[in-house]
C-alpha cells in the first residue's frame, strides 16, 4: 500500500516538474510513475505492483463498463410505456472476507443504478441486495460473483 502513496507522490511532482496541473498531465504522471516502479520493484519490496496496478485498473475499467450497462438498462425501464419490474431484495453469499474488500464491494454494488447494498450479514458471510429488477436473482448473484466479486479478489488477494 506504501508503493501506491509512492505512486501517487511521484505523480504529483511530475505534475510540479511540469508545470501543469491537469487532469491528463496528471493522469500520465502516474502512469509514468507506475512503470518506473515497476522497473525497481525487486529494489523497493514491490514484486507484484505492477500486476496489482494493472488488475486495480482491470477492476475501475469493469465497473464503468457496469456502470453504464446499468444506467442504460434504467433508463430504458424508466421510458418504456409498460412498467414491467419487480423490485426485490436478495442475499449474496460472500466469498471476501476482508472488511475492505466487503466494503468495495458493496459500495461498487450501491454505485450502479438499479442495485443498491442494504446491509451485510452480522457474520459477515452474506451481503444483502435490493436490485431494482430482481425478476432473476440467481443471475445477478453469477453477475456479481464473475463480476465485481472476482475482480476483488484478484486485485486484492
Amino acid at each position: 500500500m506504501i508503493l501506491y502513496a509512492i505512486n501517487l507522490l511521484m505523480a504529483i511532482v511530475w505534475a510540479a516538474v511540469t508545470g501543469s496541473a491537469s487532469l491528463h498531465n496528471l493522469i500520465f504522471g502516474f502512469v509514468l510513475s507506475t512503470l518506473t516502479l515497476g522497473l525497481i520493484r525487486e529494489q523497493v519490496n514491490g514484486t507484484g505492483y505492477l500486476t496489482r496496478s494493472f488488475r486495480v485498473a482491470s477492476l475501475a475499467w469493469l465497473f464503468f463498463v457496469e456502470l453504464a450497462k446499468s444506467a442504460w438498462k434504467v433508463a430504458v425501464m424508466v421510458v418504456s410505456p409498460k412498467v414491467d419490474i419487480q423490485p426485490g431484495i436478495f442475499a449474496y453469499p460472500l466469498t471476501v472476507t476482508r472488511d475492505f474488500e466487503i466494503t468495495l464491494l458493496a459500495n461498487l454494488i450501491t454505485l450502479t443504478p438499479g442495485t443498491l447494498s442494504v446491509d451485510v450479514s452480522e457474520d459477515r458471510k452474506t451481503l444483502y441486495v435490493h436490485a431494482i429488477d430482481c425478476s432473476d436473482p440467481d443471475a445477478a448473484r453469477r453477475d456479481i460473483a464473475d463480476g465485481f466479486e472476482r475482480k476483488i479478489r484478484e486485485a486484492f488477494e
